[in-house]
């Protein structure tokens, strides 16, 4: 009977679990940089659409000489294509001064706000919506 046992191959129960366990800390650490890593590259649209907000509000105060006065995202030029993340909107427009704010809606940003200003200074508004 020992002879038997001893030609036997296979893992026993505790060697099963082990692998299970050493799997289980592995995912563990790997999804939350996983979703990290995919509220960041959400993120990215927002950041890029308000460039482009800045580059539009900059040609359409060259353009007219009233300044930002007046200005809507409409008649600036500028629109996103497809499904987007994010709301955009204008806001304080002066002579000389506008704010552009982008604000998360869905996927992992929701609540995400940022905003970009006249200076082109591109501000996280509350860093406690999304994990960095």
């Amino acid at each position: 009977m020992i002879k038997k046992m001893k030609n036997q191959k296979g893992f026993t129960l505790i060697e099963l679990m082990i692998v299970v366990a050493i799997i289980g800390i592995l995912a563990a650490i790997a999804i939350p940089n996983f979703l990290n890593y995919q509220a960041k590259s959400q993120q990215a649209e927002a950041k890029v659409n308000l460039g482009a907000v800045f580059t539009n509000m900059t040609a359409y105060a060259a353009e007219n000489n009233t300044g930002y006065t007046g200005a809507t995202l409409a008649n600036i030029g500028f629109a996103t294509a497809g499904a987007t993340r994010y709301g955009y909107t204008l806001s304080a427009l002066a002579n000389t001064t506008f704010t552009a704010s982008a604000t998360g809606a869905s996927g992992r940003v929701v609540g995400d706000v940022w905003t970009i200003n006249q200076s082109k200074v591109l501000t996280d508004v509350d860093k406690t919506k999304f994990t960095k």
